[in-house]
């Protein structure tokens, strides 16, 4: 069972081309994001390993959640669910500007890649937990994998 990783260039090459497939118009499978809006979303998750969105702390009871989402996701590789709540801050229902929520991803996808390169991906996650470089690149393209196939890329 292959598990696909942001650190792993074929994968990396992958995602930025899903994304590169993806059009103002293009349909959502499910959920109320628009594809720029789900741009932007992917675009501030992906802020939390570099440092540039906090995400508040959780009590004990979601932390455990967290934690045990992580493994079960990493025993059977499986996907994230459908709906699943996130983060008030993470939450992305305003109008976006497509062509430029696009262009911030893939820069930021960039700035993943580097600080990852850098070994400057932090240790920790409010909702995971304990992370190291292979839990950020396991569910940092699990997240993208989720929303771009819920735009059928």
């Amino acid at each position: 069972m292959v598990r696909k990783s942001l650190h792993n260039p074929v994968y990396f090459d992958e995602i930025i081309h899903r994304i590169s497939l993806l059009t103002e118009k293009s349909d959502r499978r499910w959920g109320k994001m628009s594809a720029s809006q789900m741009l932007r979303h992917c675009d501030l998750v992906l802020q939390v390993p570099l440092k540039k969105v906090h995400l508040p702390g959780i009590n004990i009871l979601f932390r455990t959640i967290g934690a045990v989402t992580k493994v079960e996701m990493q025993i059977f590789n499986n996907g994230i669910p459908r709906n699943m709540p996130t983060f008030q801050k993470l939450i992305v229902n305003f109008e976006c500007d497509f062509d430029g929520s696009k262009t911030n991803l893939l820069n930021t996808l960039k700035d993943f890649r580097t600080a990852s390169e850098n070994k400057e991906l932090p240790d920790h996650h409010r909702l995971f937990g304990t992370m190291t470089k292979k839990d950020w690149g396991f569910l940092e393209y699990k997240h993208l994998d989720h929303h771009l196939k819920q735009f059928k890329v």
